[in-house]
């Protein structure tokens, strides 16, 4: 099967997949999701697809060169300079490249999803990836992403595709199995929302987290309400990783909704609806706002006592 994504400018865009129904989750599979908050799911980006993944962002981490400062688009390492160019994060790709729209809707990817959260698939942000870099990939401090963005149901999950090998030394993704079932912990340092949590202070064991491998073309799938993190790469490999967070379009930001238009031309498949579905999960709200905004590298700068060591 071919999914064309039309572009402005040559060449066009195109993604090959599989049979999408063979994407579609088992028993196991899905029980897994529900007891431990994630599922690894092997080969769903092909060859194709996932060399066109890097093409792009190449192409869009090149244009660091020369820069001084953060861009809208562009999330610099510290120890980024203009002539030696170093991106932690690409912020917000599904505005940034006609083919981060087209995968953010990849057919198998939305299989895989409608069995755990239904057919009426919402993107929830334009995304990030993460640009864990070589010997120097900063580390992401432990928190939930439903700390960020509560909703009024909990059928929203993390999609993980990986553009590289993600193994035990170069920083994988860590999670805490089961902690989706528990309660959303505290993201503030001194009163101010920081997207991190403080574990000694919540009294959180994250002994029990295990790492999450694959090889390019995996995709992880986790739950909002899941701890996870990540440590530093200590490798000579790159982990680059394109997050995109998706709902199901009955589940309705508790932060608000400020374009409807908008809010619905982020629909990758089924239909809206105007009666979000209600449930009773914990929520904090993720207010007053980190005095440092841009990505979550700069909001866990606040976080005094951190986990991960450089």
């Amino acid at each position: 099967m071919v999914w064309f994504f039309s572009t402005n400018t040559p060449p066009q865009v195109a993604l090959r997949s599989n049979n999408e129904d063979s994407f579609l989750l088992t028993e196991r599979q899905v029980e897994q999701y529900n007891t431990e908050g994630y599922v690894v799911l092997e080969n769903v980006i092909d060859e194709d697809a996932l060399a066109q993944l890097r093409q792009v962002t190449d192409e869009l981490v090149a244009k660091a060169h020369g820069i001084t400062e953060h861009t809208s688009t562009l999330d610099l390492d510290p120890s980024h300079t203009p002539d030696e160019p170093l991106v932690r994060r690409i912020k917000h790709p599904y505005f940034a490249h006609p083919f981060y729209q087209a995968i953010a809707a990849y057919p198998p990817i939305m299989a895989a999803l409608s069995t755990l959260i239904g057919d009426d698939i919402r993107l929830r942000t334009g995304g990030k990836i993460n640009l864990k870099l070589a010997g120097d990939g900063a580390a992401v401090e432990w928190h939930q992403d439903w700390a960020f963005y509560p909703h009024t149901n909990q059928d929203v999950l993390a999609v993980g595709m990986l553009l590289d090998d993600m193994r035990t030394d170069n920083g994988p993704l860590l999670v805490l199995p089961g902690s989706h079932k528990g309660p959303i912990y505290d993201h503030h340092s001194d009163g101010v929302f920081c997207g991190a949590i403080d574990v000694k202070r919540e009294g959180l064991d994250v002994s029990q987290a295990r790492e999450l491998h694959g090889s390019a073309g995996t995709i992880t799938v986790h739950h909002a309400r899941l701890v996870h993190g990540s440590a530093v790469n200590h490798s000579t490999r790159a982990r680059r990783i394109l997050f995109y967070v998706y709902a199901s379009c009955d589940a309705w930001p508790l932060m608000g909704v400020s374009d409807l238009d908008e809010f619905d031309g982020m629909i990758m498949q089924g239909a809206t609806t105007l009666r979000p579905r209600m449930e009773q999960v914990p929520v904090r709200m993720p207010l007053p706002a980190a005095p440092n905004q841009g990505s979550i590298y700069e909001n866990q700068r606040m976080l005094k006592n951190k986990h991960f060591r450089t």
